[in-house]
């Protein structure tokens, strides 16, 4: 069976974006079809300025809104990243493996480092190697498959380029995965700035649908929606974003197609109203099973702890025998008594 690796990172309270671009397909389709295995990448969220209570609220949070979104914990496995230490073991054993060169050419760290620059100040080591530990956290379960967003993708090939080398120079170790991105809104934009990407570390809240909002803000946050000059309604992702954005936000939540969509509306107004409810009613569901299971945090950690175990016995193995092609000594074992 088809091993699948994903992860989401605690940086913030999870989206629309996330649901709709990512978490639906891993509950709909993915953990299905696969050896699926999903996971809160808190480790990741260390590389900014951070507040340590709020991560920890954050990792939980994360972790039974993607119970509520449907994960089965009979199906998949889910997890997080700090309790599994094969994450951290491998990634400094392929930090070994990476070039300086291949770390500062990856976009993120390109744009947030010279946002930093322009600031006066500097980013944190982890923020340039922390593509090697995503490579860890994908290789450590030779996974086939990896779900993300187009703009993960680059972090995906790095992956490739590292199990492959690594292969090369000490030995089959790694099973080298590829990217699988969404057909279907892969990216959903924020609702006030079309051309940018609705992210959860975003600050602008009223451009940014969140999982939690009550039905009301949703509404108020989408009839707000930036839309394009003009009156007519057109699918039109250059030239009109605005619009465009809203009818694959539409699509997205009722099965249609922005461009048929488009020819149903005359005006920006009913585009707006029928998207707010098209959206609280694909989150009612998510909102009514993440306060069951808020109310049943026994359940939720639980979860988590068969989750880390069934993921370190995965992992272990290939960490060790990682360990061993580069060159380590294995540690001695106790004297028989």
């Amino acid at each position: 069976m088809t091993r699948v690796f994903s992860g989401i990172k605690p940086t913030g309270h999870l989206t629309l974006g996330n649901y709709l671009g990512a978490m639906r397909q891993w509950a709909a389709v993915d953990q299905h079809r696969s050896d699926a295995l999903f996971c809160v990448v808190d480790l990741h969220a260390l590389t900014v300025d951070h507040d340590p209570a709020r991560v920890r609220r954050l990792s939980r949070q994360a972790a039974t809104l993607l119970l509520a979104a449907g994960l089965d914990p009979e199906l998949c496995t889910l997890f997080v990243q700090s309790h599994v230490d094969e994450h951290a073991r491998l990634s400094y054993v392929l930090e070994c493996v990476a070039t300086d060169g291949e770390m500062r050419r990856m976009i993120q760290y390109r744009e947030k480092a010279a946002r930093e620059r322009e600031r006066g100040g500097s980013v944190r080591l982890s923020l340039l190697t922390y593509p090697v530990l995503m490579a860890a956290d994908i290789l450590a379960y030779g996974a086939d498959e990896v779900p993300v967003g187009d703009d993960q993708a680059q972090h995906v090939e790095l992956t490739r380029d590292l199990a492959v080398r690594f292969n090369q120079r000490y030995g089959g170790t790694f099973v080298v995965p590829r990217a699988t991105v969404p057909k279907v809104a892969a990216r959903v934009m924020n609702l006030q700035d079309p051309t940018s990407k609705m992210g959860k570390s975003d600050d602008s809240g009223p451009g940014i649908v969140y999982l939690l909002d009550e039905p009301e803000v949703v509404r108020k946050k989408v009839a707000r929606a930036v839309t394009d000059s003009g009156r007519d309604v057109v699918y039109d992702r250059e030239g009109r974003p605005g619009v465009a954005n809203l009818l694959e936000v539409l699509a997205a939540c009722t099965g249609g197609e922005p461009g048929a969509l488009a020819g149903a509306y005359g005006s920006y107004g009913q585009l707006k109203k029928d998207t707010a409810e098209a959206v609280v009613e694909v989150l009612r569901p998510v909102r009514a099973r993440h306060r069951e299971l808020c109310a049943d945090p026994g359940f939720v950690e639980g979860v988590l702890r068969t989750g880390a175990e069934k993921a370190r016995a995965m992992a272990r193995p290939r960490v060790d025998a990682a360990y061993r092609a580069i060159g380590l000594l294995p540690p001695v074992p106790n004297a028989a008594r």
